[in-house]
């Protein structure tokens, strides 16, 4: 049996205002040494020169890790089924998509349901129970925002791990324990501390919010400050927030044009005022040290995937703009960088909601 040499522990750090907080900034920001042996079944860290692109690359080649289901398909299909039907779709169905029941009109949309991340990571969680039947089974948080999915994985013993004070009790998750990592993803220090603890990770974090955490990768590399246009409490935005150096987290086009006046000197609406009061509105939404008057010099934008296409691509022109009138057009890719981060089956679905 291999033995895991662990260098170091790491503790969860949250803000004392929620989780859904943000979690505050992982205090190593290094270049990169981070090794795998292919004996081992955890991560063997080293907390002076760490990276986390690294350590997440070599965390899934490890032994105690899977993101691809376990061939369960079959056995999980009745389940899978069930979250696709119900008497109301039937009776939609069954009159052109729209019912009255009463004084109240409902209209199926062209595109419902699950997206495939959606699927694919409730397929994946449902399996792992199957593949282990008697093991403890813990979820760091939902793993998708449906109370159905979520109560049915509550009926199968899947337990959500304790918050306490702002801050997740992972001292209840024991070595061999299962862990499964949501939709959303999870937080570089939480994937931390459960490759300390050696437990078996299955990560269902879907493919399109991976893509968002190789673009803030690429911005930290390249010493841009990212913009996420996100909500800072999301799990999602905290979990692709820990991936990058520097950020900002901006909700809306209102948001973005506060920070991009702040840039401007108030040159664009007048919106902004003070640095004192530029870091008291963005207390939450900002990485640790951050400085308006240092970190918005070089910008990169992404995105929390389940933001509007729209809106996130007009922040992304807003930036655009801003960087230009600041630098020059001819300096901007020295100011500005943006990758396509916008997940497809959101803009699919999202407007329909408003018809």
């Amino acid at each position: 049996m291999a033995i895991s040499l662990q260098l170091c522990r790491f503790s969860i750090r949250i803000g004392s205002d929620n989780f859904g907080g943000r979690s505050e900034a992982l205090p190593f920001r290094k270049p990169i040494s981070v090794r795998c042996s292919t004996d081992s079944t955890s991560v063997v860290v080293d907390p002076d020169n760490f990276d986390a692109k690294s350590f997440r690359h070599n965390l899934t080649r490890s032994k105690n890790y899977n993101r691809k289901g376990f061939g369960r398909k079959e056995e999980t299909l009745e389940l899978m089924n069930r979250e696709y039907t119900s008497d109301i779709l039937k009776k939609l169905k069954e009159n052109g998509n729209e019912y009255t029941w009463g004084n109240v009109t409902v209209k199926l949309a062209e595109a419902y349901g699950f997206c495939w991340g959606v699927e694919r990571a409730v397929q994946i969680a449902y399996e792992a129970r199957k593949q282990f039947p008697d093991e403890k089974i813990w979820i760091t948080n939902e793993i998708i925002h449906n109370p159905t999915v979520n109560k049915r994985l509550e009926e199968m013993e899947v337990k959500t791990i304790p918050v306490e004070g702002g801050k997740k009790q992972f001292d209840v998750v024991n070595k061999d324990d299962v862990v499964v990592l949501p939709a959303f993803g999870a937080a570089v220090d939480e994937m931390l501390v459960l490759n300390d603890k050696n437990v078996q990770i299955v990560d269902t974090t879907c493919p399109w919010v991976t893509k968002v955490w190789n673009s803030v990768e690429k911005h930290q590399k390249g010493d841009y400050t990212s913009i996420i246009h996100g909500k800072y409490s999301h799990e999602e935005t905290i979990a692709t927030a820990s991936f990058a150096a520097t950020y900002i987290i901006v909700k809306d086009m209102t948001e973005a044009m506060y920070v991009c006046d702040y840039i401007l000197g108030g040159e664009l609406n007048g919106a902004s005022s003070t640095k004192e009061a530029f870091m008291e509105k963005f207390k939450h939404a900002t990485s640790e040290g951050f400085d308006p008057d240092h970190d918005l010099v070089k910008l990169g934008v992404a995105n929390q995937t389940t933001m509007l296409k729209g809106e996130t691509e007009e922040i992304g022109k807003l930036v655009e703009r801003t960087m230009m009138q600041k630098y020059g057009v001819k300096n901007i890719n020295d100011h500005f960088l943006s990758f396509n981060t916008i997940c497809d089956a959101t803009q699919v679905r999202a407007p329909r909601c408003y018809v």
